[in-house]
């Protein structure tokens, strides 16, 4: 029996390597060198392409290589009936902190505008809010959500977040359900996107939420591309009605050569960086999970497919 690594783009041998550092004793293969894929109990995925998971008849358990399952989604050929788990790296969230502190302190300090200045060789200072006097909100309290709220209400940040369900996070003023996105979306200076890409969240970033947040207000974008209704984020960028935005995650990774978003000046790009998965850190999670299965235990980090985290 074996666990098989599927995944169109991690494919450098170091999830391969760190698994097999760690139990030498499990079959480790790495798609599409995969021997016999009747032998496959356990499968390990991110990005694989769709139907790849229908020749492994004995597998029992499918787990994503990040905190995100919707690439599993996509798979329609997916099998059905089968425990899914994802990983949560604690790696991924102080670094999934540390990317948002950067971004929101570059916005804040003005950055974008000193270097235009640099390159106009002009000399404007320009005032700044303090981060007492700055609200930040994060629609989205799962592991990263809830981990980033903490940190960045701890520096003196003023901390709201949204969800479907109550949270209860010291420093964090809560807001859930439809019902109460509008008066959370119009009190920050920061909106931060942290949500699952479901079918009720994709598209949510769009003109009506826009014209509901805070004018010259700012976005951050580090869920999944498909949050975002691209042609209306460059409406509301052009329009002043964001001051700007930082987009990690989009619609189609590589962003194409063209595309608009590479020519909007209030516009921040990044590739898919903001929290990368360590293979050495979250190794001794599938190993857990895999031997879990292997004994009948109840899995760790099991997810709803039918809400989509």
């Amino acid at each position: 029996m074996s666990i098989a690594i599927l995944s169109s783009d991690k494919t450098d041998g170091s999830w391969f390597k760190a698994l097999t550092d760690l139990a030498p004793d499990i079959a480790i293969e790495q798609w599409p060198n995969i021997d016999d894929a009747k032998r496959v109990e356990f499968a390990l995925c991110w990005q694989h392409q769709p139907g790849t998971l229908l020749p492994m008849v004995n597998l029992r358990c499918i787990c994503s290589m990040g905190a995100g399952i919707d690439h599993l989604l996509n798979d329609q050929q997916l099998p059905q009936g089968l425990p899914v788990v994802r990983l949560i790296d604690p790696l991924l969230c102080s670094s999934m902190f540390e990317y948002l502190l950067s971004a929101i302190m570059q916005q804040l300090r003005h950055w974008s505008h000193y270097r235009q200045q640099q390159r106009q060789e002009s000399w404007t200072p320009r005032l700044t809010a303090s981060i007492e006097q700055t609200k930040v909100g994060i629609l989205g309290l799962g592991e990263l959500g809830s981990y980033s709220a903490k940190r960045l209400a701890a520096i003196g940040f003023q901390l709201s977040g949204w969800s479907q369900s109550q949270k209860e996070i010291p420093g964090v003023a809560s807001y859930r359900g439809d019902a109460e996105l509008s008066a959370f979306i119009g009190e920050q200076d920061f909106i931060i996107c942290l949500l699952p890409l479901t079918a009720k969240t994709d598209g949510i970033l769009n003109h009506s939420l826009f014209q509901q947040m805070k004018a010259g207000s700012y976005l951050i974008n580090v869920g999944r591309g498909g949050h975002v209704v691209e042609k209306d984020l460059l409406a509301a960028l052009a329009s002043g009605q964001l001051a700007g935005a930082c987009l990690d995650v989009f619609q189609q990774e590589p962003l194409p050569s063209g595309h608009p978003f590479w020519r909007c000046d209030n516009l921040a790009l990044t590739p898919h960086c903001s929290s990368i998965t360590d293979p050495v850190s979250v190794a001794p999670q599938i190993i857990e999970n895999y031997r879990r299965m292997q004994e009948g235990r109840p899995l760790v980090n099991e997810v709803d497919m039918k809400r989509g985290y």
